[in-house]
């Protein structure tokens, strides 16, 4: 479990606040256990590492599902790079934890339409100038 002080910051992310991160972990624990689905596939293929060289650039509602989604994405092998796609769904410990994780994760619950638009643009913004094949 990600405390705040082993935190893995890359500083490519814009969230509320990153205190909200060891909450946030724990209710990704506990989702976890309501997915199995995708913990199912967590286990079945991580090792193969089937998504290997993809680059995913995701919008979608920035909640705990979503970091399971996230974080099984990863675990199979993907970069993500992540925005909300809804400037009030955003669970501002869920943006944390995964932040805090080193996932670029750009969501703050009530963000302005202004930060809406700059944080979708950052996800296309791979820090090797490269680019999103999925």
């Amino acid at each position: 479990m990600n405390t705040v002080a082993d935190l893995k910051l890359n500083g490519d992310f814009a969230i509320a606040d990153i205190g909200l991160a060891d909450f946030g972990r724990k209710e990704i624990k506990i989702a976890e256990t309501e997915m199995p689905g995708l913990m199912a596939i967590r286990e079945e293929f991580a090792a193969k590492q089937p998504l290997r060289g993809a680059r995913i650039t995701g919008s979608l509602h920035m909640t705990i599902q979503t970091a399971v989604l996230i974080e099984t994405l990863e675990a199979l092998g993907a970069e993500v790079r992540w925005a909300s796609c809804n400037i009030y769904s955003t669970q501002d410990h869920a943006a944390a934890a995964i932040a805090a994780n080193g996932t670029p994760v750009f969501a703050i619950k009530g963000e302005t339409l202004e930060q809406y638009w700059d944080f979708t643009h950052k996800i296309f913004e791979w820090a090797d100038g490269g680019y999103s094949n999925m």
